[in-house]
């Protein structure tokens, strides 16, 4: 099928990396940072690996509330002398480097342009989202805490591609994280493997969703 529409992850790809994010979080909350990338390391490894319940997965899917998954993972932390983290704002200190990664905007609008249908498909960490950009960028939106479901997991791509009323082989999906690729190919959509703008704007130029 030709593709009509595109889904696309919103951190590390309307953002810049989370792990740039996260290492300024780490410094100017003095954390320990081995001892936060072991941590998050098993966390994610059995958020993907479909393993027992974590608390990633469970803030993914809405099933564990924000100020919890602070919590555990603040208890899980220390700070380099040995200190504890303050749980409360977690999250929002961690995202505070985030910043706009203006080129993929440009893209979106771009391709919208055309008539070509846009969407965002998001894991949330309980952060916040730029919303009042979202009418000009987006014909749906699904966040995954508001769905109850999260990537990788298939009926999450089926939905983003049912609410844009088109087939799975009509739409392409972004993402900087190459298991959710290869889940959203499983299901029948074009993966793109975001790595940095101007390679993801070729590959929508050659899937015919951009003009040169």
């Amino acid at each position: 099928m030709t593709p009509k529409a595109v889904i696309t992850d919103w951190g590390g790809v309307l953002t810049s990396p989370l792990r740039d994010a996260v290492a300024l979080w780490l410094e100017r909350d003095g954390i320990d940072a081995v001892r936060y990338k072991a941590v998050m390391r098993a966390w994610v490894e059995q958020a993907y690996d479909g393993g027992a319940f974590n608390p990633i997965h469970g803030l993914e899917d809405g099933s564990l509330a924000t100020d919890e998954f602070e919590r555990l993972l603040a208890a899980e932390l220390t700070t380099v002398d040995g200190g504890p983290v303050a749980p409360a704002g977690l999250i929002s200190r961690m995202f505070a480097g985030f910043a706009p990664v203006e080129p993929m905007y440009a893209t979106l609008r771009r391709a919208r342009a055309r008539g070509v249908r846009t969407a965002l498909l998001s894991n949330s960490w309980g952060n916040d989202y730029p919303r009042h950009l979202f009418a000009d960028l987006f014909d749906d939106v699904v966040i995954s805490c508001e769905v109850g479901m999260r990537k990788p997991d298939a009926e999450i791509f089926r939905l983003a591609v049912e609410r844009l009323g088109l087939e799975p082989g009509e739409c392409v999906f972004i993402d900087d994280i190459v298991h959710n690729i290869r889940a959203a190919e499983s299901v029948g959509l074009h993966g793109v493997h975001h790595t940095e703008p101007g390679a993801t704007e070729a590959a929508l130029r050659d899937l015919g969703l951009l003009t040169a």
